[in-house]
């Protein structure tokens, strides 16, 4: 199966020019999703993963079934404010902007082995917040894993450089 089919493409959205890469088509495809899982998880069965970490929200739906495939345990990356426990905070720049996102301090022991997941990687600003939140926890990065890539906006490249190695299930040009 191609992945790229079970993914709808809205232009203009949220913008003129944009094109939204929508994954509620993949996620209402039992195949695409299944599919999506076992191709996520593939490179990492292996490497014993303890941990994966999932960004919010969608890096939670993909994340906590490829800790399951791989026989981890899944720990989430929120927005600033939603974690009830002590936290590790990363600021990062948005397009118009600035955000935060939290870990809990206790969700990774130092040494853990974890992969980094989420659907889609653009610029990699996100990506790379979460990489240096999971690294204030200890945690060995084995990878980072999407489903979408937009190359022409570098997040791959951005992410790589920072010496985690990158996979995305599909790429789509023009963003």
């Amino acid at each position: 199966m191609n992945l790229k089919d079970a993914i709808r493409t809205i232009p203009d959205f949220p913008k003129p020019g944009i094109m939204y890469r929508d994954i509620t088509t993949l996620l209402t495809n039992r195949k695409a999703l299944a599919q999506s899982i076992t191709d996520l998880a593939a490179p990492y069965g292996a490497q014993n993963i303890d941990n994966v970490a999932g960004i919010e929200a969608r890096g939670f739906t993909f994340g906590t079934a490829v800790a399951y495939e791989l026989g981890a345990g899944f720990v989430p990356i929120r927005k600033k404010g939603k974690l009830p426990f002590d936290t590790y905070q990363q600021d990062y720049q948005l397009e118009y902007g600035q955000d935060t996102i939290e870990i809990h301090a206790d969700s990774i022991r130092k040494g853990e082995r974890v992969l980094l997941i989420d659907d889609l990687i653009a610029t990699g600003g996100t990506a790379e917040a979460a990489i240096k939140l999971l690294r204030k926890t200890g945690a060995e990065i084995v990878g980072a894993a999407f489903v979408i890539d937009l190359p022409e906006l570098g997040g791959l490249k951005r992410i790589t450089d920072m010496g985690i190695p990158v996979t995305a299930l599909v790429a789509f040009e023009g963003h």
